[in-house]
């Protein structure tokens, strides 16, 4: 990957505004380069805020719902890691819960199951 993106990536990782979490969004976890996207993913879920977590595991094709398994296990591992675990768990459930995509339902139950056993 490219080091100035990956430079971007870690800048707009390190700002705490929402406008930071919407290019990540934007650009990088729609990017086609699935290197970028599981970058873009790992980042939003190092922020470890509401809007940064509910990118990658809510929305379809994005984070945890990605088609590349790479991208989606990344994005799970690195949720593993969170030291406070707290807003991943709510979002998951209120994912789990309320969802209207049954597939992202679904991966929402396997990741807190996952969760559960670490």
């Amino acid at each position: 990957m490219n080091r100035n993106i990956v430079e971007i990536i870690d800048a707009l990782t390190a700002h705490q505004d929402s406008d930071s979490i919407r290019v990540l969004e934007e650009l990088g976890t729609n990017s086609p380069d699935n290197d970028v996207r599981e970058y873009t993913s790992r980042a939003l879920v190092k922020k470890n805020v509401h809007d940064s977590l509910k990118v990658v595991i809510i929305n379809q094709g994005k984070g945890i719902n990605d088609l590349s398994p790479s991208v989606a296990m990344s994005t799970i591992n690195e949720i593993l890691a969170l030291k406070d675990k707290g807003e991943v768990i709510r979002i998951l459930d209120d994912t789990i819960n309320m969802h209207s995509d049954e597939t992202v339902k679904e991966n929402a139950r396997s990741v807190k199951s996952l969760l559960a056993l670490s």
